[in-house]
């Protein structure tokens, strides 16, 4: 039996979404907040992945410990992410204590927000932008957005910087709560075996007082600004490069064709980088991406290799970036949609991966549409779309990083 898609939204303006299986064998909600780095003020960078954090220390009603206790009674298996866009907070468990898991969800997302639970978890915050300072990817990639995006917000750390969060007062994350954590900013997404009727009245009653507050975002593109550059550091040994390009937003319909492209260049196997790069020897990772964004997308493009063979990585790179368009074949469509559709179909399988698919994309895009329909709009993608999306955002770098041992 087919899923079936229901959708209902409440006074103050709470939209609740579900793919129905009456068969499933377990159900999973989530609650979908459409805010993130990039709706943060700059001074502020990190608010949203510390809120996030701050959830789970209690509510007035429930400390942290009897939260926590409350989801292991019912055998759920939650937990909750943050994102330059959105942040999450779900749980996946038996059909029937599901009414269960979205009300305790709907209680945590009101927390306390106590002093000292705020100061215990800024340092657990600064302890993990410490640990993220010697991950050398993630050193390169930060330094990279920011330079790319500049000024704008894009450019801000899903985790903040050491000086934001040292800086950070309750009494802003507060604020910053109050305004986006928002009845008509929230998305709350189900799936599996569920009595949808009974789901939506449940939830007027934990979140029909929540306020409505207007709350948007500014979706323009930005203006990208970009540059080339190199870092330099004492604790790596060897050289890494990553190149950031536009791409479609998640709104334009190119998307499908972009994150073709983006795997025939440098799906971690059997890609174009694969077997310039990683076969012969010449680097230790090689790999590029296509992420679509509200407003905007990126192509990446990373590798990393020992240190005096970097430019012949990068230069390796260039070309295969330059040549792409005319090396495309269609064997190169077809092996890549095999991929996608077994994957898609396993994941489809599962109510956890289908409720964050639904999540995502109402909390993005405002609509629903099928998985069956999403991979049809991938199988009708020709070779004539791939080099369009090519020919309007040619892959032509406007960030290069660098990441090098200090010089000897």
């Amino acid at each position: 039996m087919p899923y079936t898609f229901r959708h209902a939204t409440l006074d103050n303006g709470l939209t609740i979404i579900a793919e129905i299986d009456p068969a499933a064998h377990s159900a999973a909600a989530g609650f979908y907040v459409r805010t993130g780095a990039r709706d943060e003020a700059t001074r502020d960078m990190g608010v949203s992945h510390f809120l996030e954090h701050m959830m789970f220390k209690g509510t007035d009603s429930m400390s942290a410990e009897q939260l926590n206790q409350a989801f292991d009674a019912i055998g759920a298996r939650n937990n909750a992410f943050t994102s330059n866009e959105m942040t999450c907070f779900y749980a996946h468990v038996l059909p029937e204590a599901l009414p269960r898991a979205v009300d305790l969800l709907g209680t945590m997302m009101r927390p306390a927000l106590h002093q000292s639970d705020f100061e215990t978890e800024k340092g657990v915050i600064l302890e993990e932008i410490a640990m993220y300072k010697d991950n050398p990817f993630w050193v390169l990639y930060e330094a990279c957005v920011e330079r790319h995006f500049g000024p704008h917000p894009l450019s801000h750390r899903v985790l903040g910087t050491t000086e934001s969060i040292t800086a950070l007062p309750r009494q802003r994350m507060k604020s910053y709560f109050d305004d986006r954590y928002a009845a008509d900013n929230t998305v709350i997404a189900m799936a599996g075996r569920l009595d949808f009727d009974r789901m939506v009245d449940l939830v007027g009653e934990r979140c029909g007082s929540w306020r409505r507050t207007g709350v948007g975002r500014d979706s323009s593109p930005p203006t990208l600004v970009g540059s080339d550059f190199t870092l330099r550091d004492a604790k790596v040994t060897r050289g890494y490069v990553l190149a950031m390009c536009d791409a479609p937003a998640i709104a334009d319909e190119r998307r499908y064709a972009a994150g073709i492209l983006s795997q025939i260049l440098g799906t971690p196997d059997n890609s174009r980088l694969h077997w310039a790069l990683i076969e012969p020897g010449l680097a230790e990772e090689a790999q590029a991406s296509f992420d679509a964004h509200d407003g905007f997308g990126e192509f990446f493009v990373y590798a990393s290799g020992e240190p005096e063979r970097l430019e012949e990585i990068w230069s390796i790179i260039s070309k295969q970036l330059a040549s792409l368009a005319e090396s495309l074949t269609q064997d190169d469509i077809d092996r890549l949609l095999n991929k996608f559709v077994t994957g898609a179909t396993i994941g489809g399988e599962r109510p956890h991966d289908r409720m964050h698919r639904l999540g995502r994309m109402w909390t993005a895009l405002g609509k629903y549409m099928p998985l069956e329909q999403e991979l049809d709009r991938l199988a009708a993608v020709t070779l004539g779309d791939l080099r369009e999306v090519h020919e309007a955002f040619p892959m032509t770098p406007v960030t290069i990083g660098r990441l090098l041992p200090e010089a000897g």
